[in-house]
């Protein structure tokens, strides 16, 4: 058993001072303000003096492409769990793993490797499935993803990806107006596969029938998303606008105050309720590493691209071409720029995407009988020690 003491406890809806927490064997068993019961303080083996430090619960990452130098579609293991580790440094103790639109020949690859990462316990974050974007996307909405790989969604494709996959897939980001999306959804998502509206031209009125059919999450709010167009003089409403008028339609923010600049932040913070926003890095390979050169996507094959001023850029500085975003920079963001307190911040890029996800009764918050995946860190952020299941992982650089 493990007792931490003299701690700001951050709970799902406060801040507790001056408190403990006992972790046993991996869960979270008591937790309260000091002093701390001598019931709770004898059966302790080991006493962690948090020094007032914040202990928050660990991160939930659940759109991420790699970080430390490494992609997750590589094709090596050694790649896959490098790319995973690196999340830990910044906080993120669940993570799903995210592909592009590919070569079926490497998303399978992807899919083998994952397998494999997944049995690997020692300084890895939780796997908790696969998240594939693509590559079922309109083409005008593309992003970086390549044209080649666009396609629409065909039952026999994705049902034998599904099959090959054989449970790991845990989300899918699909364009809902594609002829064929409203039928995935209805057949992908009573298996256990959360769909979301991404890469996408749809109308309001088309997401208004995607979201009767499960699509009830969008992938990275205002990137690669229609917005308000004008037709014969009438104005149609987009995904963006779907993202404000539905209720229980759900976002994720790419909170690094680049993507979408802090006023635009304010903006959907300010018009949505809180409970249906989290954040997401959307990480490339280059996420924790300095400025330079580096590749977008798979190392053999991918878009080199320059990292400068916090963002991946093309070559020619035209446009952003990915993100270098990791969790404790967004919880920083959306306390500075958005004015968030502490725990809602943290709730935001914890709580609220193991929820959207399902994994909100094993993690995302500091309750009894929840995996002890934990943070130490300071007011500014900056992570000091990380506890995945109650066992501290090396955050060594």
């Amino acid at each position: 058993m493990q007792l931490f003491i003299n701690a700001q406890l951050i709970l799902e809806d406060k801040v507790l001072d001056d408190a403990y927490l006992l972790e046993n064997e991996g869960r979270i068993e008591a937790f309260g303000v000091q002093p701390v019961p001598p019931s709770i303080k004898a059966g302790a083996t080991t006493i962690i003096d948090c020094r007032s430090l914040y202990l928050s619960p660990g991160f939930v990452d659940i759109h991420t492409h790699g970080s430390g130098g490494y992609d997750y579609m590589d094709g090596s293991l050694h790649a896959f769990c490098e790319a995973a580790k690196a999340h830990l440094h910044f906080g993120a103790t669940t993570i799903l793993p995210t592909t592009l639109a590919s070569s079926d020949e490497d998303l399978f690859r992807t899919i083998d490797i994952f397998k494999q990462a997944r049995c690997r316990k020692e300084d890895m974050p939780h796997l908790s499935g696969l998240h594939l974007e693509g590559p079922y996307f309109c083409p005008e909405q593309k992003g970086a993803m390549e044209s080649r790989y666009l396609r629409l969604p065909e039952k026999e494709h994705y049902m034998r990806i599904v099959d090959y996959a054989d449970g790991a897939i845990k989300r899918w980001s699909v364009a809902p107006e594609l002829p064929g999306a409203l039928e995935m959804a209805d057949t992908l998502i009573p298996m256990g596969i959360k769909i979301s509206a991404a890469h996408t031209c749809a109308t309001y009125e088309e997401m208004r029938e995607a979201f009767d059919h499960g699509f009830k999450h969008l992938t990275h709010f205002y990137s690669a998303m229609s917005s308000i167009t004008r037709k014969d003089g009438w104005r149609v409403l987009g995904v963006v606008e779907s993202g404000y008028l539905i209720d229980g339609l759900t976002v994720e923010v790419i909170a690094d105050g680049m993507h979408l600049p802090p006023d635009l932040l304010r903006l959907i913070f300010q018009c949505k309720d809180h409970e249906q926003i989290c954040c997401c890095t959307d990480s490339m390979r280059a996420a924790g590493q300095g400025n330079g050169p580096s590749i977008l996507g798979p190392i053999n094959g991918g878009q080199t691209v320059f990292v400068e001023d916090g963002i991946a850029k093309m070559p020619d500085r035209s446009c952003f071409a990915g993100s270098v975003a990791t969790c404790d920079r967004l919880v920083r963001t959306l306390i500075e720029s958005v004015g968030l307190s502490m725990w809602e911040a943290v709730r935001s890029a914890s709580l609220l995407p193991a929820r959207f996800m399902g994994l909100d009764q094993e993690t995302g918050s500091i309750a009894l009988g929840k995996q002890a995946d934990l943070l130490l860190f300071d007011q500014n952020i900056t992570i000091q020690r990380v506890f995945v299941s109650g066992v501290e992982v090396s955050t060594t650089r």
